[in-house]
């Protein structure tokens, strides 16, 4: 894969569609999705308030979240990158998905985002998977920024990057559109230097 070209060895390792790579944390294990995991995807999809702060659209019918499951798997093959399933260690069925919106190769960059079903928010797991995240980022992929932008009617999600170590870069008004109106958005950011000042570890 050209894009791939010059990245950590370990790059083709975690990209390999027979194997994919696995991060675990004190409560939660970040895999790669699966198409069985599309009836525990609908059950937070369908969520009209898990939905509303996200670009995807509320799910309607379990065909939805298997159409945005096999457009995960696809851009996890082009990008070279994953996007992965957070699920309880003890249970290991999806409740959110975590990953690069968009990712640059040339200049090392990434934007993140995140969502999780409503019964789990409130308890830091967002936070612990994000943390995962940048390590797999900065580790895994070689990247040398990781960027995070939320609707300011969402603190919430702020708060997560926040408490993740990433710093406030600003706010960019009118910077989305989506669900038929313009967002402003806040903008959380961390280097690899920051990230491993901080003694960051996935």
């Amino acid at each position: 894969m050209t894009q791939a070209r010059g990245l950590p060895q370990c790059l083709e390792r975690l990209i390999g569609p027979e194997k994919a790579a696995a991060i675990t944390t004190r409560r939660l294990m970040l895999r790669r999705p699966r198409m069985a995991d599309a009836a525990d995807f609908f059950a937070f999809a369908r969520d009209d308030e898990v939905a509303r702060y996200v670009m995807w659209d509320t799910h309607t019918h379990i065909r939805d979240s298997r159409r945005a499951l096999r457009g995960i798997l696809a851009r996890t093959r082009a990008q070279g990158a994953e996007t992965f399933a957070i699920c309880p260690r003890d249970t290991g069925r999806l409740i959110g998905t975590i990953g690069p919106v968009w990712l640059d190769w040339d200049n090392r960059a990434c934007e993140v985002g995140f969502s999780l079903a409503r019964p789990y928010w409130g308890q830091g797991l967002l936070t612990e998977a994000l943390g995962a995240f940048l390590g797999y980022a900065f580790q895994g992929l070689g990247l040398n920024r990781v960027e995070g932008q939320y609707d300011l009617r969402n603190p919430a999600s702020g708060r997560v990057m926040e408490k993740a170590g990433m710093a406030r870069e600003g706010e960019l008004r009118q910077r989305l559109h989506y669900k038929g109106q313009y967002a402003d958005v806040g903008l959380y950011a961390i280097t690899h230097d920051a990230w491993r000042h901080q003694g960051s570890k996935p």
